[in-house]
């Protein structure tokens, strides 16, 4: 992977590796897997189809329905509506152009972001793209990994390239441990109530340092997930032995001879020393608390013992403007405690926080304890079919049934509320989603986003606790 003399980012040996050419101050980047779902394939597929253009190669789309699916009872269909339309329009194309596809009945099927890299599809040193821009996620097995709009979607099916400007790179650095109670989750919040929503507007990210490293695989999914969150195009880490480990086994993964020779090429993916990045950013991580959004966007964020912010206090005129508008949306008062408030819904799931590692976490503070009667639905959703599998072995769905949980089948659920899994006007929901904007959830819907260790203790407390006092297993 390495060319030339000068040190170069694990970011730049990806797109050197595979940079067709330029033209007009674009770049044309060969795409290597295509992940498609229901919701902005459709207008792909039927481009394609008016201009008679095939599908440049079949074998790298996987397609998986997951954003409009039902998480209850699937054994009566879809009912009758757009989610119906688009699941039957993601069969159609995907069986009569002879894709890899999961369906609901495939106990492989879940949310895209889970599905790629459990299934070995996604492997560390290729490109990655998905109509959704959470396919940062994948950034986490060492590969380049990015959201593509629909009208690239078709592009990508019919060249198996994307035209892109070169981004800029930036490293962020987590120094030190994190301490009790904190996970991935608080780490990213974090990171994003420092730079803001746009502060990593342009920019391709690679997160490094002793916190990152000390990270499993599905923690730095969850990193990389949120990175879009701060504006980034997209977001990496580098290859180590917990990566290869990760993938080894896999069912698309390589094996005998071509394994050997992918681990080879693997070790490789690695910033070089002395490589330079357009910025940098260092955060000691034993100074991350438990995270707490409390407003409209993910930098409206703060430890949960913290206090709601004032406006007033906030010189710039936007800014308070801003602040002042996601407080009355939140019903929230100034200086007020997140701790005093009830939570009406809690949900764990969505492709930031639904892989086994999540749910293991969420299940240790709940054992042996029962969700709030103030608590109207308190929802479990696993990322995957492969997922739930897992869980049921090891009893996690008893545990969250037996405390008053609602067990589902996997999709993306009530992270954006396409499919009835909504959250009531004025009401507010605990959740390991990766969006807070308003009506994300439902119309009128009040997020809060917390790991799912957070939202575990708030669906048994039934307001916010510091989950370093009293929450945490011994």
């Amino acid at each position: 992977m390495t060319t030339g003399t000068s040190p170069r980012t694990l970011f730049r040996k990806l797109w050197d590796s595979h940079l067709v050419g330029t033209s007009d101050g674009l770049s044309q980047i060969y795409i290597d897997r295509h992940l498609v779902h229901e919701v902005s394939s459709p207008q792909a597929f039927e481009a394609l189809r008016d201009a008679a253009r095939p599908l440049w190669r079949r074998e790298s789309i996987l397609a998986v329905p997951d954003h409009n699916v039902p998480t209850t009872d699937r054994t009566t269909g879809v009912p009758e509506g757009l989610s119906k339309v688009q699941l039957d329009t993601l069969n159609n194309n995907a069986v009569s152009n002879g894709l890899r596809y999961f369906p609901l009945s495939d106990v492989r099927q879940g949310i895209v972001h889970v599905v790629g890299p459990e299934q070995g599809f996604t492997l560390p040193g290729l490109t990655v793209v998905c109509g959704d821009s959470h396919t940062t996620t994948h950034g986490a097995l060492g590969c380049l990994a990015f959201g593509i709009g629909t009208s690239e979607v078709e592009h990508v099916m019919a060249t198996q390239t994307v035209f892109m400007p070169l981004p800029k790179t930036m490293r962020v650095s987590f120094r030190g441990e994190i301490g009790r109670g904190v996970s991935a989750k608080d780490m990213a919040l974090f990171f994003i109530g420092r730079v803001g929503t746009s502060g990593a507007a342009g920019h391709v990210i690679e997160f490094d340092g002793e916190a990152v490293t000390a990270l499993s695989i599905e923690g730095r999914m969850t990193l990389c997930n949120m990175s879009i969150e701060a504006g980034a195009r997209a977001a990496m880490v580098a290859v180590d032995e917990k990566t290869i480990a990760y993938v080894k086994g896999r069912p698309l993964a390589p094996t005998g001879a071509m394994w050997n020779k992918a681990v080879t090429q693997w070790q490789e993916l690695v910033s070089d020393a002395g490589a330079s990045f357009d910025s940098e950013l260092f955060i000691e991580a034993d100074v991350i608390a438990p995270q707490v959004t409390w407003g409209t966007s993910p930098d409206m964020v703060g430890a949960v013992s913290d206090r709601i912010p004032d406006p007033q206090e906030v010189e710039d005129p936007t800014r308070r403007a801003d602040l002042a508008r996601a407080l009355a949306y939140m019903g929230l008062q100034p200086h007020s405690s997140l701790g005093d408030l009830r939570v009406d819904h809690v949900f764990i799931g969505s492709c930031t926080n639904s892989r086994i590692e999540d749910l293991r976490a969420a299940a240790q503070i709940v054992e042996g304890r029962r969700v709030s009667s103030h608590v109207r639905q308190a929802l479990v959703v696993p990322g995957s079919g492969l997922v739930a599998e897992q869980a049921a072995r090891e009893g996690l769905d008893k545990v969250f049934i037996d405390a008053g949980f609602q067990w589902r089948a996997p999709g993306c659920s009530m992270c954006l509320g396409m499919n009835g899994d909504e959250v009531g006007a004025g009401e507010r929901c605990a959740s390991t989603s990766n969006r807070n904007f308003e009506g994300r959830q439902g119309d009128r819907g009040r997020t809060h986003l917390v790991s799912p260790q957070m939202a575990a203790a708030a669906a048994i407390a039934g307001t916010f606790v510091d989950l370093r006092e009293g929450w945490l297993p011994t």
